[in-house]
């Protein structure tokens, strides 16, 4: 019989129908070649109801994407204080506020995290609905305000005004078109957004930022289902709602979580994670995200590439499937799943083939039957839509030209869509 843990992930509470003990090593899995159907347990058994989804289902299936992909959950117990660093409430013209807030976790030894916040001046009384989300380069370089502070954590080494791996202020203001502050508050929204080196720095050579403070493994062990730097990413994003949750300018109602790539792969796996976030953006998030690990195709990323360029992102157990996807128990389809019966928008371009778009559709293509058992449509096409239209159903998805960016163009859609679905 399944033993029954009640735990927290998140905002959701939910029970655990098997210890990671009780799963077996990735080699003794067995080979299922066509995509595992989200709606049978893994006895084989099916899912005839939504209290069964909910109860049984869902939670066995968050259990082994944590032991099997990402990691387990950090269910260390944090405590938020926050310090007003900086604050202009005549910003963006006049018509916005910016903030950058120093947020400490009450955690020994854990850094705390930066988060800019922009806000418009006109806000209706519940509160504005806001976009979270990690960036790649810095607050400092999403607008040029010298008094936004230059992290001193590892940073990417291509990235604007960075030397050694080190910040400078030759980045200020060098990538405002990423996370676009003034057209966001313009539409009526506000923007939280933190790097996500704060939460981990984003190199195999490195555990540092939260990650030896999060976990329950002594620095230097790594176990198999260790946390990788995603998981600790989704941490981050779910402690970046807990804040702007307590903030009255916020409806916290209306969270959209933003991610592009990596960042995109985290924000579907935090909203899995956590039912607080209303709608999700991964934005050409691709393998280990939104595209399918079973495939084919030479020109997309694969589980292997990604595992062995990239091993610190996943839990030790994910790279045993490198060889041999078809062992594993999921595909990404399902991991969209768990969000249902939330908004996702998927969106693309179409010189970035490495991120597999056409797998992304076929993927919310298999997500769907969870999302019609929870009595909501899913994606409404079974074609997927021509470039430069958006199909904007929960399930909705858009390519377009261009490449592998996140520029204003994709934000005008981003926001059409949310104001679709968080009015």
């Amino acid at each position: 019989m399944p033993r029954l843990i009640p735990s927290l992930i998140g905002a959701l509470i939910v029970t655990l129908p098997l210890a990671a003990a009780d799963f077996p090593q990735p080699k003794e899995l067995p080979a299922q070649a066509a995509f595992p159907d989200p709606l049978l347990f893994r006895d084989g058994k099916k899912v005839e109801t939504k209290e069964d989804w909910t109860t049984k289902r869902r939670p066995e299936m968050l259990e082994l994407f944590k032991h099997y992909m990402y990691g387990k959950y950090p269910t260390v117990k944090t405590t938020l204080t926050a310090k007003i660093l900086h604050e202009d409430n005549k910003a963006f013209g006049g018509k916005g506020t910016l903030r950058e807030v120093e947020v400490s976790v009450g955690i020994d030894r854990c850094p705390p995290f930066y988060v800019l916040l922009a806000l418009p001046n006109e806000r209706p009384k519940a509160g504005v609905p806001i976009f979270v989300g990690l960036n790649f380069t810095g607050n400092h370089t999403l607008i040029a305000d010298e008094h936004i502070r230059i992290p001193t954590t590892w940073m990417y080494p291509n990235d604007p005004g960075v030397k050694a791996n080190k910040a400078t202020v030759e980045g200020r203001g060098k990538r405002p078109d990423t996370w676009p502050l003034d057209a966001i508050i313009a539409a009526g929204y506000g923007v939280a957004t933190v790097y996500n080196g704060d939460f981990d720095p984003d190199t195999k050579e490195s555990r540092g930022g939260m990650r030896p403070y999060i976990t329950p493994y002594p620095a230097g062990e790594q176990a198999p289902d260790f946390p990788g730097t995603i998981m600790c990413w989704a941490w981050g994003i779910h402690r970046i709602v807990d804040y702007v949750s307590t903030l009255p300018e916020i409806d916290a109602k209306r969270i959209a979580a933003f991610g592009h790539s990596r960042l995109g792969k985290t924000v579907l796996l935090a909203t899995a994670l956590d039912d607080r976030i209303a709608v999700a953006f991964p934005h050409q998030a691709g393998c280990g995200g939104t595209a399918p690990s079973r495939q084919n195709n030479p020109k997309v990323e694969s589980v292997k590439r990604i595992t062995t360029t990239f091993p610190h992102w996943f839990c030790g157990n994910f790279a045993a499937f490198g060889d041999d996807t078809t062992k594993l128990p999921f595909d990404q389809h399902s991991l969209l799943a768990l969000v249902a019966p939330r908004p996702v928008l998927y969106s693309n371009a179409t010189k970035d083939e490495c991120a597999n778009p056409v797998g992304q559709f076929e993927m919310m293509k298999l997500a769907t039957p969870v999302y019609i058992l929870l009595g909501e449509k899913g994606i409404e096409s079974e074609k997927q839509p021509e470039i430069g239209k958006v199909l904007d159903t929960r399930l909705g998805y858009w390519i377009r030209e261009g490449k592998h960016e996140t520029n204003r163009e994709d934000w005008k859609v981003f926001v059409a869509y949310a104001s679709k679905w968080m009015k």
